[in-house]
């Protein structure tokens, strides 16, 4: 890992109305709109769908640096992040955040020491450590020899 700090950068441009295409340097551009919640077109991300992507998606690397780390050998894990915004001290905000994972180990791994480190994972995640909202991990762990691991 690179020493602290590190630098993040991405831009949107956009016009009065259509989407907005959001990106960085060496991605491929992503078009957002407001959610329908927000009257926007459905099918696209948005800001609120794209922050709720981050913290299932940090959660799950934070978990694979942790098992790596741990020597805990896993097939899959599937992670489901619900936030919910509303008005809170009369600005809209995030206030809660759930997350639901469902991890896939085989037989013979520690099942205690994973749901461990899923529950390190949800302490040490960046992203969710970033926001105000409360926090929440459902978390289970399942014995299967199956190499595709659970569906959810």
């Amino acid at each position: 890992m690179h020493p602290y700090p590190h630098t993040y950068t991405a831009s949107a441009s956009g016009s009065s109305t259509g989407p907005v295409p959001v990106s960085a340097t060496g991605l491929p551009a992503i078009a957002t709109s407001p959610p329908p919640e927000f009257d926007g077109p459905a099918g696209y991300w948005s800001p609120e769908t794209l922050l709720t992507a981050a913290v299932a998606d940090c959660f799950i690397l934070t978990f694979r640096a942790l098992s790596r780390a741990a020597r805990v050998d896993w097939q899959r894990l599937d992670c489901t992040v619900e936030s919910v915004l509303e008005r809170a001290d009369g600005v809209a905000q995030f206030t809660r955040f759930r997350t639901r994972a469902l991890l896939a180990v085989k037989p013979g791994v520690d099942v205690d020491k994973a749901r461990q480190l899923l529950e390190k994972a949800e302490h040490g995640c960046l992203i969710a450590n970033s926001l105000r909202g409360s926090r929440e991990l459902a978390a289970e762990v399942v014995v299967t020899a199956d190499a595709a691991g659970p569906t959810a």
